[in-house]
């Protein structure tokens, strides 16, 4: 299922939107209840549906919304301990807070409009206070149970697609004060998903990061945290380096991790009330403001603020009353008030960074002078390549980028926001499915161009292969005119916050020469552009190795423009996939091995990009050793990397059979 599905068409909703000749009278209102307005629109109350391949897939949302509520009774003062258990389709969260009131659990997990947290003073920063989070997951689960135990009594309520199945009368429990959810989210709306650890992981250890001495109990492993945002940095870090030891700051409602390392551009992560907002918001904004204003300050010079967070990695954590977020699923704070009546969050943040950074400058010179030496570098940097840059930009506008290079689509990324509602769900959707494929020259751009979806995916084509950037200046980055012209079609050359397009997609051929390009690209975004990496927008494609097609029921004419049926023949993406067509057809079976994407017909390619498409999200860990991978298959160890060929050397036959 692709990322954007909701379970409307995009294109007959903004034809509606656009204006049309269809009647409109009374018999065309309609009033939806609750659970049939969240399956309809889900994309309004968890962003993406999706099949648990990405990290913002929807039904890890669900598992979030669950989560928040333990989270906010911990962050009150109740339960110092919540037990995650996933398999693979069904989930369940056990806390040990006060429990959900008996006589309130049915309307708390199926009335909207109702919780417990319009009252700031009972849940004074909550992450969720519009008391829809739990009813989306009920509405969107086959099957959903909750249990809440409170005082010696417990109350039971099985819920499915929102609908109430069965309840239990209050009875007698030996069981500690809490509340436990189970659910299963239903298989028509996250069609083919499955729950993976490698993504509700570090969801958890967020939570722990946040809440210093909440242990979370995920499959029966400990995750808890004693130093809060040191410790997440030490985790997210992929530099095993920094450039001085991590300031840590802490204060009422404020907590901060910063440091520098020997990278490109800029890496943050920001939090409301526990909440991870991956796309920032006035907070983040504050933060980057204060503390660039407070080192400029306390080194009295006039040093750009690009030079200051230049390689700077940092963390900060606020807690606000009653925060606005920017949708249901909270991933951009928009409040701008500390509280209803307070002081405003750029005033709070900047007093607080102003006040203790400076005093642990003043406390710490030796850290001041690295940090002073790494802005200069920067500056240097900068003014070095300042007329680099700028001749480079010369160029690409020369070269015709839009022309040449790079074939675009109608919605990107950072498009503006509509005022519209209905219409800015739309957009939404469509800018989050917004993608560009990086291709090996004219051939496999040309397929892909010919049956691209024109709203949403963009074609860069490469010619020939590019340079190996791993031992390269940046100087030598923009000079290179393909890489120069790749950040100008990308629109990250200032800073990635403007990127274009939600997906950069690596499409290259699976055989030798494809694997080196990939490597190439894979090199360069890791050493110049590890944050576009971390946020998930780096992928590559994969197509299919094979076509196994039964050459009985296949036909080769009017059949073959359309594009052959399922039952005629199977794509195979692996050897095995291969062997078990094979194994299908028989005596019958045509084997064709695809060398390149060139050779993939256009019809053929269409299913390869469409909502099915298959890519492989590039993720950056520390525990990758990234430099150390880099340096050994893309540095100049030339003897070591060719004894580790010809050690590893495996000959395989020509797999490009037709019998």
């Amino acid at each position: 299922m692709s990322d954007d599905d909701n379970i409307f068409d995009i294109e007959a909703a903004d034809s509606d939107i656009n204006g049309g000749t269809a009647a409109y009278s009374e018999s065309d209102i309609q009033t939806l209840d609750w659970k049939e307005h969240i399956q309809r629109r889900p994309g309004m109350y968890i962003g993406k549906l999706g099949d648990g391949t990405n990290s913002d897939d929807g039904i890890y949302v669900l598992i979030k919304e669950v989560l928040d509520n333990s989270i906010d009774e911990y962050m009150m003062g109740f339960g110092h301990q919540i037990d995650v258990n996933v398999d693979e389709h069904s989930a369940s969260v056990r806390d040990f807070g006060r429990g959900i009131p008996l006589g309130s659990l049915i309307d708390v997990a199926s009335k909207m409009n109702t919780g417990g947290k319009y009252d700031s003073e009972a849940f004074k920063k909550s992450v969720g206070l519009n008391g829809v989070g739990l009813k989306a997951v009920n509405a969107l689960s086959t099957s959903f149970e909750i249990t809440a135990y409170r005082d010696g009594k417990c109350k039971r309520a099985t819920f499915s697609m929102g609908n109430l199945v069965e309840e239990s009368d209050i009875e007698d429990t030996e069981e500690r004060n809490g509340t436990m959810v189970r659910f299963t989210p239903s298989a028509d709306i996250f069609r083919g998903y499955t729950f993976r650890d490698e993504f509700i992981i570090p969801l958890l250890k967020n939570y722990t990061f946040l809440n210093s001495g909440l242990a979370i109990i995920f499959n029966g492993q400990r995750y808890i945290s004693r130093r809060g945002l040191y410790d997440l940095l030490k985790e997210n870090m992929t530099q095993e380096e920094t450039l001085y030891p991590i300031i840590h700051l802490k204060g009422p409602d404020i907590e901060l991790a910063i440091t520098h390392v020997n990278q490109y551009g800029e890496e943050y992560y920001s939090f409301v009330n526990g909440q991870h907002t991956t796309q920032g918001g006035t907070h983040l904004s504050a933060f980057k403001e204060a503390v660039s204003r407070t080192l400029k300050d306390f080194f009295g010079r006039s040093f750009e603020y690009s030079d200051i967070r230049n390689g700077m990695v940092a963390a900060i954590a606020i807690k606000v009353e009653e925060p606005v977020f920017e949708s249901q699923t909270k991933t951009r704070l928009g409040s701008k008030e500390m509280s209803p009546d307070g002081v405003t969050i750029a005033k709070y943040i900047g007093d607080f960074i102003r006040k203790e950074l400076d005093n642990y400058l003043h406390r710490n010179l030796e850290v001041a002078d690295v940090i002073l030496k790494k802005i200069q570098e920067s500056e240097r940097d900068r003014k070095a390549m300042a007329g680099v840059a700028k001749k480079a930009r010369e160029t690409a506008k020369k070269v015709s980028l839009y022309n040449r290079k790079l074939n675009d689509c109608r919605v990107h990324l950072n498009d503006p926001r509509s005022k519209d509602d209905k219409k800015e769900e739309i957009r939404e959707a469509k800018r989050k499915a917004s993608s560009i494929f990086i291709t090996e020259g004219d051939s496999a751009g040309g397929s892909i161009e010919k049956v691209r979806d024109v709203e949403t995916q963009a074609v860069f084509k490469l010619r020939g292969k590019p340079l190996n950037t791993y031992g390269a200046t940046k100087k030598e980055l923009y000079t290179n005119e393909e890489f120069s012209l790749l950040q100008a079609a990308l629109n990250i050359e200032d800073d990635i916050e403007n990127l274009r397009y939600n997906k950069v997609i690596i499409a290259t051929d699976a055989d030798v020469d494809g694997m080196h390009i990939r490597l190439l690209m894979l090199t360069f975004f890791l050493k110049y552009f590890p944050d576009l990496i971390k946020k998930g927008h780096v992928y590559v494609l994969q197509t299919p190795l094979f076509r196994v097609r039964n050459k009985k029921t296949a036909k080769r004419t009017a059949k073959a423009k359309k594009g052959d049926t399922a039952d005629d023949t199977v794509y195979c993406y692996t050897d095995e996939e291969r062997v078990a067509a094979i194994n299908r057809f028989g005596d019958n079976a045509e084997i064709t091995r695809f060398k390149g994407l060139g050779e993939i017909s256009p019809e053929e390619f269409r299913g390869f990009i469409g909502p099915d498409m298959r890519i492989d999200r590039v993720s950056l860990r520390k525990e990758d050793g990234v430099d150390q991978v880099l340096e050994f298959y893309m540095g100049k160890n030339t003897m070591e990397r060719q004894n580790f060929i010809i050690d590893n050397l495996v000959v395989e036959d020509d797999t490009d059979i037709v019998r």
